[in-house]
This record gives structure tokens, C-alpha cells and sequence, in this order.
């Protein structure tokens, strides 16, 4: 399944990269649009589809839930 253009245009600071602090929630990949639900994690894992030349970004965007924890000591990691 490919993303669609605006879906490659979007920024990447909109996205929640991986290993962040997060909320239980539904979260897509930024890269490939997988989809992944938590219920709650201390840290967001590498998109199970994950390869160095198609996942660019390395990030998530947040569909439910909130992205970087404020008790997340690395927040722009």
C-alpha cells in the first residue's frame, strides 16, 4: 500500500517520533500509514515495517491519544 502525496507532504513536525513518551491511543505511521494502537506504552516502538530507505521520517501521527509525555526527559528525541 502506497501513502498518497499529501500524505508524503505532510511535515514531520507533526509527527511523534519513534521512542517518545505516549498515551494509550491510535497512531499511524508516517511513512507506509501502518496502523498501530496502544493501551499504554512508555515509548512508541519503530513501525514494524520499518526499513532505512522507505521510512524517512521515523515517526508516528497521532490518530487518538497525545503524543510526548511532559514527564518525557528527551521531548525532542
Amino acid at each position: 500500500m502506497k501513502p498518497s502525496k499529501k500524505f508524503l507532504s505532510e511535515k514531520k513536525e507533526k509527527c511523534v517520533p519513534y521512542g517518545s513518551d505516549v498515551s494509550a491511543g491510535k497512531y499511524l505511521c508516517a511513512d507506509c500509514g501502518y496502523k498501530y494502537s496502544n493501551q499504554s506504552k512508555t515509548s512508541l516502538p519503530p513501525c514494524p515495517n520499518y526499513d532505512d530507505k522507505s521510512h524517512t521520517k521515523k515517526c508516528w501521527k497521532i490518530v487518538s491519544g497525545q503524543g510526548d509525555a511532559p514527564e518525557d526527559p528527551y521531548p525532542n528525541q
